[in-house]
């Protein structure tokens, strides 16, 4: 799969956005290998929990070398086959020709019986290079102690594969989000303020009771999806306030089919609650859009000659016009195999999988440049979302210095 190389437009700040996800994290280094093919290179990273320790390899890489070293700490982290050699060959092979249908179901129960193995190995055994269970689980006498595994392994591992003194230079923001354990306020660890070590990185993917707190200066620090599985509304909400082409990519989709059985009803909280506040955010500043949208509308109705007379209004108008955002939203679509253990589900086939499935979906987003583009004089908020493959636009004015032209949807050309 070849990516032809791709001129931004001038945008201030590109930023990609990564959710937390545990074994799905794979997904986003497969998204970020299409940005490198395409010779996008985001000047800011921003990470929750699994993406947090993705963002961390990016940052710290020189651009020719992150998908080389994303590849190698995946590999680090994930396990070999779950069963061997002799039960990986093709069914169908060994049945006659009309016996072939009968191979491909028992290759569907191999694939599912390999990935609940998988599952059931990390449970047991933790994974090497990660995590590792507690001989006295759950432990206790202190939060960083209190916990099913170990997760000191993870720490030498992001310092093999990422050089902190990068991640600290200033070349590309980072930033972490996670939840203070004895506040419940959710914090975020900046590199424009804070000098960030591999513990500010295992903090936001500290998630309870599996792994415990990381303890930071004497404060103690969970996991960021207890409160909010993506930085999407940190990012928005930076100031100053600048042009931003953002890319937020999500490990859990909101919408689902209904479950029918215990194992089912466990998939699908996990994909509404962690998904969620992607929605929340994206609403919020639909809403502050259309907000804006009426200020205009209300300053529209003063006459043209008391607003020459005073240069409040211009003044207004900028401020309340702020800066434009673009939004490119890519979301991994579980496949009907993978069952409530997806998260923790760490085999070397299933972490290919998701790694070609985000490589393939951030290919299509870019098979259409206009998705790209920087949001046209009177908008300021646009998305695209490469499954529904259209780009939706909320923040257009109808006051005549921004040239607005009223709410629209622009569906996705065909690519050629």
């Amino acid at each position: 799969m070849t990516q032809r190389r791709i001129k931004l437009p001038d945008y201030p700040r590109v930023a990609l956005v990564l959710q937390g996800g545990g074994a799905l994290g794979s997904y986003q280094a497969g998204v970020y290998e299409g940005l490198a093919n395409a010779g996008i290179h985001p000047n800011w990273v921003a990470g929750i929990s699994i993406g947090a320790l993705n963002c961390a390899i990016i940052a710290g890489n020189p651009p020719e070398k992150r998908v080389e070293m994303l590849r190698g700490f995946w590999e680090t982290i994930c396990s070999p086959p779950a069963l061997p050699t002799a039960l990986s060959v093709d069914p169908a092979k060994i049945f006659d020709q009309w016996l072939a249908p009968w191979g491909e179901m028992f290759k569907g129960v191999e694939h599912t019986m390999k990935c609940s193995m998988a599952a059931m190995s990390a449970i047991i055994k933790g994974q090497e290079n990660f995590f590792k269970p507690r001989i006295m689980a759950p432990g206790g006498g202190s939060p960083d102690t209190t916990s099913f595994y170990d997760t000191s392994p993870i720490l030498s591992t992001l310092e093999r594969f990422a050089d902190f003194d990068r991640i600290n230079s200033g070349e590309t923001r980072v930033s972490l989000g996670a939840t203070n354990v004895a506040t419940g306020n959710f914090v975020y660890f900046d590199s424009v303020d804070t000098k960030l070590t591999p513990k500010h990185f295992l903090a936001s993917g500290s998630l309870p009771p599996g792994f415990p707190a990381t303890e930071i200066d004497g404060e103690y620090y969970w996991d960021g999806g207890c409160v909010s599985n993506t930085p999407l509304e940190y990012v928005l909400g930076a100031t100053p306030r600048k042009d931003t082409l953002v890319f937020q990519v999500d490990l859990w989709s909101a919408r689902g089919p209904l479950p029918v059985d215990i194992f089912q009803v466990n998939e699908r909280l996990k994909d509404i609650q962690y998904s969620s506040r992607t929605r929340t955010v994206t609403n919020a500043v639909d809403m502050a859009q259309k907000m804006r949208r009426v200020w205009f509308d209300t300053i529209d109705r003063i006459p043209a000659s008391v607003r020459a007379k005073d240069p409040w209004f211009d003044e207004m108008m900028r401020h309340m016009m702020g800066a434009r955002y673009n939004v490119i939203h890519l979301i991994y679509k579980n496949k009907r195999t993978e069952g409530h253990y997806k998260d923790y589900e760490f085999s070397a086939e299933t972490m290919s999988h998701h790694w070609h499935t985000g490589l393939h979906d951030m290919h299509e987003t870019l098979d259409c440049q206009d998705c790209l583009a920087m949001p046209a004089e009177g908008e300021n908020f646009v998305t695209f979302d490469v499954h529904t493959r259209q780009r939706s636009s909320s923040g257009q004015f109808s006051h005549p210095a921004f040239k607005a032209s009223g709410n629209r949807r622009r569906p996705r050309p065909n690519p050629k």
